[in-house]
């Protein structure tokens, strides 16, 4: 049997999300039904809700990055008890066959696509509703536990912000004797620099202006430049091993390239509403590479959050009530806010 929880949705595209009740399944053999605590506002949440992206299915209820405890589970559940600490990240099935799922990359899945946490259609036909409600019923094999060494406020973001950053990190070998830049201090950004300084990198910060060059050196940046200063380009050529780009506007993909060194690659994790273009030549010179990367597999994930936990890695965060949703909205868009928003889920049972 269904339940009947408290959200807050986007009814149409653009609209302001307001108060609403939402179904959510009954919890079936092997799921887990977390009653959820906290959840981050991701940017793409935005996007979405606003129908950037095509495709959006309305009423929507947007979050990804969520942090809660474990109230039921399912007969057939061995990974989670009551009273766990867990979240649910951009994901919450996949076709598990593939060989991309088999192989841990389930974001990857090539039959169907992974199932997102909202905005989609799950394997039984059935929208999905994200992380600000309530509650959530979800299948433990893509539950996360959240170890005890971070708080779940600052845990939420992790889920999304977290695991965005850290997979490129990991995949293309950041740490000891690399040097990595991150371009843009936001959510995602901010993030870049904590994990990236904990593996042991050399981390510079490529911001519009300095300034949150304090911020960016106190969270682990060894160095913080504005690219708004052309002389930045000049002084930085040919410096970095890899450039992670976490904003999601439209840059001179041309002028960052530069800043490679032989076999640099300059990874996306931010998703501009527009196309980007670029010269091939900018590859051509010094082996470049220019790639993307869409957050991790359960595995990775949980690897993510056990690192961020042994290094005492956490999101730093402004909580948020429900009815503050539409204003941190377009805060996000402003680049006013230091540097999650995060929505304390008590509000919503008031």
């Amino acid at each position: 049997m269904t339940t009947t929880v408290t959200a807050y949705a986007a009814p149409a595209a653009k609209a302001p999300l307001e108060r609403t009740t939402i179904p959510r399944r009954a919890v079936g053999e092997h799921d887990v039904l977390i009653e959820i605590k906290y959840a981050g506002i991701c940017h793409s949440d935005i996007h979405q809700a606003r129908d950037e992206w095509g495709g959006a299915a309305f009423p929507m209820v947007p979050g990804h990055e969520i942090a809660g405890i474990v109230a039921e589970v399912g007969s057939g559940v061995t990974k989670y008890a009551v009273g766990d600490r867990v979240g649910v990240g951009c994901m919450v099935d996949s076709c598990r066959e593939c060989d991309n799922c088999r192989a841990g990359e389930e974001q990857y899945c090539t039959d169907g696509g992974m199932v997102g946490t909202y905005n989609a259609t799950g394997r039984d036909g059935e929208p999905t509703y994200g992380g600000y409600s309530t509650h959530i019923v979800v299948d433990e094999a893509y539950v996360l536990g959240i170890p005890d060494g971070i708080e779940l406020d600052a845990a939420a973001p992790l889920l999304c912000a977290g695991i965005t950053v850290y997979s490129p990190l990991r995949h293309w070998n950041a740490g000891p004797g690399k040097k990595v830049a991150v371009v843009g201090m936001g959510g995602l950004g901010h993030m870049a620099v904590k994990i990236a300084h904990a593996m042991g990198a050399e981390v510079t910060v490529l911001s519009q202006s300095l300034r949150k060059k304090d911020d960016g050196l106190k969270l682990g940046a060894d160095h913080f430049h504005a690219t708004s200063d052309p002389a930045t380009f000049l002084e930085l050529a040919g410096s970095f091993d890899l450039i992670v780009n976490t904003v999601s506007a439209n840059l001179d993909v041309d002028a960052f390239l530069g800043l490679l060194n032989l076999d640099g690659a300059m990874v996306n994790v931010g998703a501009p509403e527009n196309p980007s273009s670029f010269n091939v030549f900018s590859l051509l010179a010094m082996r470049r590479t220019l790639a993307g990367s869409m957050i991790g597999g359960i595995r990775q994930t949980q690897e993510m959050l056990d690192f961020c936990a042994q290094h005492g890695l956490g999101a730093e965060i402004e909580l948020i009530d429900a009815d503050q949703i539409n204003e941190a909205y377009e805060r996000v868009l402003a680049s006013d806010v230091r540097y999650r928003f995060v929505i304390d889920i008590a509000s919503l049972r008031d």
